[in-house]
């Protein structure tokens, strides 16, 4: 089963978590309420379950969403208005380098409380400088690589293939690369401000209410 935007659900569910729910555990405070944008099958939204956060998750997928074990809203990130401020807003998957980046990060900001604090993952430069045909590893059991990789000024596009237990998937994406500053006038643009790399190869940060 595949998604409208070209992901595979039975390829998600294989996808196990990958520490993404322990950087936001440590960014926010113990029990604090996530908004998780974008959540898929609900991977990182089950294990920050465990850990011990009520999590709102989101994803327009109702073929993803069947598989969510929490709260869950069949919504565009881009269209979300909930009635509802949280201490945590997660948007992962590096959804903020897509070419249209800015919508997302105005939906965190709509959703996050004054004395919450959004984590985010992202491609830092460094990763766009150095990607390449053939790069890839193992995601649990799954593995991944990178082919037709090509590069159009600050946008670049490539497709990934995912095999495991005799599948195979592909999925083409393209990313923007964004310099440090231009993420921190992105933030600014919708009142959010930059607050610290979460993790040392600096792909995830934290932002806050400006």
């Amino acid at each position: 089963m595949t998604t409208a935007d070209g992901c595979s659900v039975d390829l998600y569910r294989l996808l196990p978590p990958d520490g993404e729910a322990e950087i936001v555990h440590g960014a926010v405070p113990p029990g604090a309420a996530v908004l998780d944008l974008g959540c898929g099958t609900g991977r990182i939204a089950h294990r920050l379950q465990e850990l011990g956060h009520p999590v709102v998750a989101v994803d327009d997928s109702p073929e993803m969403l069947a598989h969510v074990r929490t709260e869950a809203v069949l919504s565009r990130i881009e269209d979300l208005r909930l009635d509802q401020r949280f201490e945590a807003v997660l948007l992962a998957s590096h959804l903020v380098n897509q070419p249209h980046g800015a919508p997302l990060l105005a939906a965190v900001a709509r959703h996050l409380s004054p004395t919450g604090r959004a984590v985010v993952q992202w491609h830092p430069p460094s990763w766009f400088d150095t990607v390449a045909d053939g790069m890839g590893g193992y995601f649990g059991e799954v593995r991944v690589e990178l082919s037709g990789v090509e590069r159009q000024g600050d946008l670049l596009s490539a497709v990934v293939r995912y095999e495991a237990g005799g599948s195979t998937w592909t999925q083409a994406f393209t990313a923007r690369r964004l310099t440090e500053p231009q993420l921190t006038a992105l933030l600014a643009d919708v009142g959010l401000a930059f607050d610290g790399f979460l993790s040392p190869e600096e792909s995830w940060f934290a932002a806050k209410v400006a």
